[in-house]
This record gives C-alpha cells, sequence and structure tokens, in this order.
C-alpha cells in the first residue's frame, strides 16, 4: 500500500514536471516567432545628382545639373513620406539656378528580387534666379516621379527616377510669356538605411 501511494506521488511529480517543460517550451515557442518578424518603420538618407529641363527660358531645351539630399521615412510596408533638397547650380544658363525644397507621399510597389518600383508626388516651393539678372522668385511646385531603388548591400540602395514638376502662376514676370514653368528630368542617388 505504502509503494503504490509512493508511486502516485512520483506519477504526479512526473506528470507535473512533463506539463512544465511544455509549458516552457510553448513560452519559448512563442517568444521567438515576434522577434523573426522586423518593423515596417525604415528611415533612410541619402544624395543625389539631377540633370533637368530647367524650364525657362520657354521652349529652351537648357538643361540644369546638381545635387540634392532626400530622407524617407516608411510609415507601413509600401507607403511612406519622402523629403528633398535640390540644389541645381551648374551648366547654368547666364546666371540661371533653382532650388527645390519638396515633401509628399511616397509608394513602393511590389519588389522584384533586389529592384523595387517606386512613385511619389512631392509638394512644396521651387525657386528660381533668372537669367540676365532678371531677379528671382519662388513658386509653389508639384512634382510627380516615377523610378525605382535597386539593393546592393544590407542597408544600401541605389535610385534612379524621372521627376515632372509644374510650378502654378509661374514665371509671371512683365513682357515675358504666360507659360509655366515646368522643370524635368532625371535624378540618380544613393540611400543608407539608418534603422529598420
Amino acid at each position: 500500500m505504502r509503494f503504490s501511494t509512493r508511486k502516485s506521488g512520483l506519477n504526479a511529480i512526473c506528470f507535473a514536471a512533463e506539463l512544465a517543460a511544455a509549458l516552457s517550451f510553448c513560452a519559448a515557442h512563442a517568444q521567438v516567432a515576434p522577434s523573426a518578424t522586423r518593423s515596417v518603420h525604415t528611415l533612410s538618407v541619402g544624395g543625389e545628382y539631377s540633370n533637368i529641363e530647367a524650364g525657362f527660358p520657354y521652349n529652351s531645351s537648357q538643361r540644369l545639373d546638381g545635387f540634392g539630399v532626400f530622407v524617407d521615412y516608411s510609415l507601413t510596408g509600401n507607403l511612406g513620406i519622402e523629403a528633398d533638397a535640390r540644389f541645381l547650380r551648374f551648366n547654368s544658363f547666364y546666371g540661371e539656378t533653382e532650388d527645390n525644397y519638396l515633401a509628399g507621399p511616397r509608394y513602393r510597389f511590389l519588389r522584384f528580387g533586389r529592384l523595387q518600383p517606386m512613385a511619389r508626388c512631392l509638394f512644396g516651393v521651387g525657386k528660381m534666379h533668372y537669367p540676365f539678372a532678371i531677379g528671382s522668385d519662388s513658386y509653389f511646385a508639384i512634382a510627380p516621379a516615377a523610378g525605382a531603388s535597386y539593393r546592393i548591400g544590407r542597408r544600401l540602395s541605389l535610385r534612379a527616377e524621372y521627376e515632372y514638376q509644374f510650378w502654378p502662376g509661374s514665371p509671371d514676370i512683365t513682357n515675358e510669356p504666360a507659360h509655366e514653368i515646368t522643370p524635368n528630368g532625371i535624378h540618380v542617388g544613393i540611400a543608407y538605411q539608418l534603422f529598420r
């Protein structure tokens, strides 16, 4: 009789030990799953080279070159916000320059291997310093663009895009035609992902 009581007590201890081991395994397994997922929030910064058709003088093929910086913050896997600042100062036509300060939504499409297409529409300020010392002015700018990024490393990506800007109400200069300035061209750059 004593032997069977001992046996049932030993069975209870073994059962409790097995239950504790099973529960700790489930807890450990549950803990591993979330760490395998990654945050959808990412922040990238970068620099770019730009070559654009200036849009002024009207019907000219004058192109400006320059450099810029950008910041790209992902809100979800595909949707994000981008901010750009560009300074187009080279290949100037008698002192003509353009600067852009833009921000707005960006959308990334399905990834094809390392290549990821994207589209965006930024809004902000376009500043023009006119040739022949005519003067300078700033305009509201709308800048839709399409392009792609190509991942070359864990945190590094190359990117290229075509952008077409609209500057409503420009140039608004006396004795100049009322054709709006529409700078357009390519931007090629490199982005570094700060965190993900």
